[in-house]
């Protein structure tokens, strides 16, 4: 009777109608779930049940050692096993991880984390759960593989460093490698492996890496490995060999002690970076595993910056080494007779202004020669004045300041020369003619490296040759097929005349009645220049105490003192007189000379301890200092 009924009928056949189409619309789907699955993506899913049935086991390539320049290991390997932790179709339970975290003594939060982590994402890399095995790990892990088949252990050649702190800044470290490029397509880096975070490590880190190599293995289900499959070895880094002198660094960093400061040694003739020390330092070694984030704070927030380079991060005013620069271009601009002497009264007034010398009594007659070696200011303030701003800031970029040298080293700074275009840019002002006066004496806004200073004064001492300052002898990377940094050498041509006149100079500072007679040895042609920088004015210093921001005392020693075979530049930060970096480059040089001529090395003269005591007395007793030498 309902179905006679035409309304009742037809809403059954609408209804049929609609779980027809219902129908159609499910065998679709899963149609085109079946294609998606069996025949669009057939490959992705063939490649995730290999990756559930292999299981591959990273093997670490040792990162090519670290020599000097005569083969002595400066950054090796040692072998460690780590305890990797691969992923699982359920989670390790909760007893499982108190146990294992006891046994292994490693963060049970950590390992649940990791655990967790395995199973969500189905970790085909196995994650580093403990950096460095103790035999007692490898005895629980070799005994509870079946128990455990989530634990394995991989040989791993640990970075290590047998110098301990030596030429920390240069040698650099390794870290673990980060998330994101790991996660990269096509990246060389696996997890739980290392790459250069700094220095030469991070420079050159594609030369170290050699290549990993891989243990594909079969596993069950669980995860349980019961069949190898296949097996690629890994292939060792190159070793690299730096132009770094073992004996020259060591001297450096012992007579440097704990000082805050920098010291670069360089031989001018090429651009061979011998030495270079960065004070405060740190021990590369902790970071050649996982490190915790309470020694990373502890790093980074020391406000002694152990972590930073100072011989090419750290830009101050230079003092009076920067004299040479401005007697250079006085010299090649014909503003100044070398020979013609000027009366210095221990002040001078430029431009209404008053300005001292170091020394308050003066220094009487001095020509040009007679003002480098004793560091008359005088003499200096009115060379600034008749060269004006330009000409000094144009002489000093074309000298090696103002910019970075292109050493082969990451993170160095260029330092500043100020000129009217950068305080207009700067402060939006002009430039105010005194400004220049404090510059030419290498205070104002000037600032340095200690690199910098020796690639300037080296290449000057040259003739005006400046070779780029490097770490690695490129033949050994042409050799590897590697490409190599291009040994260039910009050529900023001085007369004859003027690195005649600036070389004696500086052989007079160490040989004579210079400023830098502590650097004197004898039978040895030694010149140099030295510098204190002022960090506050002379009012608010006496303000604040005698104590409190001290001077930056530099210098730096050329050997011989024309044409040099090596230039040290030393930088003592608050070291208060320059006389106290100059025996820093004094025993380098000695080192030199005894490693290339040993025979014909002598003892200091004593007279010239007798002149340097009498230098450190007229010094001390000076009431008051614009600048020292």
């Amino acid at each position: 009777m309902l179905l006679q009924d035409p309304r009742n009928r037809g809403q059954l056949n609408r209804r049929i109608s609609l779980l027809q189409y219902c129908m159609v619309f499910l065998m679709v789907l899963i149609g085109a779930g079946y294609w998606r699955v069996q025949i669009s993506s057939y490959r992705l899913y063939a490649q995730r049940a290999e990756d559930n049935r292999i299981r591959d086991l990273p093997i670490m390539a040792p990162r090519g050692r670290l020599l000097d320049r005569e083969g002595r290991v400066l950054g090796g390997n040692t072998p460690t096993f780590r305890v990797m932790l691969h992923g699982a179709t359920n989670p390790l339970s909760d007893p499982e991880i108190e146990r294992i975290s006891q046994v292994l003594d490693v963060d049970a939060g950590e390992l649940q984390e990791l655990s967790r982590k395995g199973v969500s994402s189905s970790m085909i890399r196995p994650e580093v759960l403990k950096q460095s095995a103790t035999l007692e790990d490898i005895a629980f892990i070799e005994s509870h593989r079946w128990e455990y088949p989530e634990l394995d252990l991989i040989h791993f050649p640990r970075r290590s460093y047998p110098r301990g702190n030596l030429a920390a800044h240069l040698l650099g470290y390794v870290g673990e490698v980060p998330e994101e490029l790991l996660a990269k397509p096509n990246t060389r880096f696996r997890s739980g492996g290392v790459m250069g975070r700094s220095g030469v490590e991070s420079s050159y880190d594609e030369f170290l890496a050699g290549k990993d190599g891989v243990r594909r293995a079969i596993v069950d289900s669980r995860g349980r490995e019961f069949d190898a499959e296949d097996l690629v070895l890994a292939e060792s880094g190159n070793d690299l060999r730096l132009t770094l002198d073992l004996d020259l660094q060591r001297t450096a960093e012992n007579i440097l002690g704990d000082r805050e400061g920098a010291v670069v040694a360089l031989d001018p003739r090429n651009g061979e970076v011998l030495a270079m020390v960065s004070r405060p330092t740190f021990n590369p070694d902790v970071f050649a595993g996982r490190i915790s984030s309470e020694e990373w704070q502890r790093l980074v927030n020391d406000p002694g910056k152990p972590l930073m380079n100072r011989a090419t991060q750290t830009h101050l005013a230079p003092g009076s080494v920067f004299k040479i620069v401005i007697a250079a271009a006085a010299l090649e601009t014909g503003i100044v007779d070398p020979s013609a002497p000027i009366l210095c009264r221990g002040s001078a007034t430029i431009y209404g202004h008053t300005f001292n010398d170091w020394i308050l009594s003066g220094h009487g007659w001095v020509n040009l020669h007679r003002a480098i070696v004793r560091s008359c200011d005088v003499y200096f303030y009115r060379l600034g004045a008749k060269l004006g701003i330009e000409r000094i800031a144009y002489f000093a970029k074309h000298l090696g300041f103002g910019s970075p040298t292109g050493i082969d080293l990451p993170g160095e700074v260029g330092g500043l020369i100020p000129s009217p275009e950068w305080v207009q840019r700067r402060f939006n002002r002009r430039w105010y003619p005194g400004e220049t006066i404090s510059v030419a004496i290498g205070q104002g806004a000037v600032a340095v490296t200690p690199l910098q200073l020796a690639y300037a004064i080296g290449g000057i001492a040259s003739g005006g040759v400046f070779h780029r300052p490097h770490i690695v002898f490129r033949d050994q990377l042409e050799d590897a097929g590697r490409e190599a940094p291009p040994l260039t050498a910009k050529r900023f041509p001085l007369s004859d005349a003027t690195v005649e006149i600036l070389c004696r100079g500086m052989w007079g500072v160490v040989n004579e009645d210079g400023t830098g007679v502590r650097a004197r040895i004898r039978g040895l042609d030694i010149g140099g220049k030295t510098g204190t920088a002022q960090v506050v004015s002379r009012r608010t210093r006496e303000e604040a105490g005698e104590d409190q921001f001290k001077a930056n005392a530099w210098f730096v020693g050329i050997y011989p003192s024309r044409n040099p075979e090596i230039v040290v530049s030393v930088l003592i930060v608050g070291g208060e007189h320059s006389y106290e970096a100059i025996p820093v480059a004094r025993e380098i040089i000695r080192t030199y000379r005894k490693k290339t001529a040993p025979r014909e090395e002598s003892p200091p003269a004593a007279s010239v301890e007798k002149v340097a005591a009498k230098q450190e007395e007229s010094t001390e007793g000076a009431a008051t200092r614009n600048e020292l030498p």
